[in-house]
């Protein structure tokens, strides 16, 4: 489904068109499985319910659920296309999955907004590239990511409520 090919679209966060491309040939599983989801408006309404501001940048979105439990109803894997120096430079759009389980991946998505060190697991790997945003970085840094974390943590939910309205691709 992901036919090999270079897939690219807009994802909408919060009214700021994001300009997307997605590898089809490096990361076939997961960029099928993105673009079944999109095609589905799966994503639209849905919140990017994670932002980190230490460490590594990241803002994660695609849980329908909003607390990073939820998904589409359904987990693949292996870790496809992951780092091999475990560098994620900014604009990097990789899927998310939980600690110690590579074949937990599902809607979950996150946006590398600034270039970041993501250690892989052994035995497991890292997060599966599906591809880089090739538009609107600075504008979701001016009116998301700028705003924090709610409490003045480093890691958790977005001061700026932050919403997908659609996810198209071609």
């Amino acid at each position: 489904a992901a036919e090999d090919r270079t897939w690219t679209g807009e994802l909408v966060i919060n009214g700021i068109p994001i300009g997307v491309e997605l590898d089809g040939k490096a990361a076939p599983q997961a960029v099928a499985s993105t673009v079944y989801l999109a095609d589905k408006g799966f994503y639209d309404g849905v919140n990017c319910h994670r932002l980190t501001t230490e460490g590594i940048f990241v803002l994660q979105c695609g849980d329908p659920n909003g607390d990073g439990t939820g998904g589409p109803g359904y987990f693949y894997g292996p870790i496809e296309n992951d780092p091999a120096d475990e560098m994620y430079p900014a604009g990097t759009l990789a899927m998310a999955r939980r600690g110690g389980d590579g074949n937990s991946i599902g809607s979950q998505f996150f946006i590398v907004y600034k270039d970041s060190r993501i250690p892989s697991e052994a035995g497991i790997g890292g997060y599966t590239v599906i591809g880089r945003i090739t538009s609107g970085l600075p504008e979701l840094e001016a009116g998301v990511i700028s705003g924090g974390v709610e409490g003045g943590s480093t890691d958790g939910k977005p001061v700026v409520t932050t919403v997908i309205g659609s996810f198209t691709l071609q």
